[in-house]
């Protein structure tokens, strides 16, 4: 899961990107409106998250303006203004879901777990691909019904090839699905990350491979 996060306070935006780090989420943040105007045109998310107050406006004038774009990405309004007219307000402009500061973390992921299970977004809620059953939704991975426990930007990989299965997967798009625009990429960390979830399924039996596709990228099918 990919999410853009629009928040000025530096400290929540670190803390919050932190957390949502540990639920398998990739978050890409900024701090400005025009910012965020720009990477919705680049990248596909799957959320945003929206303060109201920022540096070059009110966080709701946004939200209109994705909508006349076409872009149906859910939103989740974050902020101080919490009155009941500022949330009427908040969802007439477009908004999925509006939570007011402070917030517990488990509150926001189970608000991002039901904004995404809307039909508009998620049509097939889980993912069968040789004995595994994954449930891209919470990050949840099962063999034979016993769970596999994975590191956060490996289980990212086999989320992204196994949605794409039987399809060759660019490593752009591996990478998009691991790390944030923000980060550094090492030239051979993703194949780093591939070798060791080729292994792990392996080891569990998954009926899986993954091939290399020379150039190009990655492809996994059942075996």
């Amino acid at each position: 899961m990919r999410l853009l996060l629009v928040e000025d306070e530096t400290e929540l935006a670190v803390g919050l990107s932190a957390v949502l780090s540990k639920h398998g989420v990739v978050t890409d943040h900024t701090t400005h409106l025009r910012d965020a105007r720009e990477l919705t045109l680049q990248i596909e998310y799957d959320a945003i998250l929206l303060d109201r107050r920022l540096p070059d406006g009110d966080g709701l004038t946004f939200i209109p303006q994705l909508r006349r774009s076409g872009i149906e990405t859910p939103i989740i309004v974050l902020t101080a203004r919490n009155e009941p007219l500022e949330r009427v307000e908040g969802l007439d402009l477009g908004a999925d879901d509006y939570l007011g500061k402070p917030f517990l973390a488990e509150e926001l992921m189970a608000r991002l777990r039901a904004v995404l299970r809307r039909p508009v977004k998620i049509a097939e809620p889980s993912i069968s691909i040789g004995r595994m059953v994954i449930d891209p939704l919470n990050f949840n991975v099962t063999i034979d019904a016993i769970s596999l426990d994975l590191p956060r930007r490996i289980l990212s990989v086999l989320v992204t090839l196994a949605k794409r299965k039987n399809m060759t997967v660019r490593r752009s798009t591996l990478e998009a699905a691991v790390y944030n625009y923000e980060e550094e990429i090492q030239s051979n960390t993703l194949d780093a990350h591939i070798s060791r979830l080729r292994k792990r399924l392996a080891d569990a039996n998954a009926g899986v491979t993954i091939h290399n596709i020379r150039g190009v990228g990655y492809l996994m099918k059942e075996e």
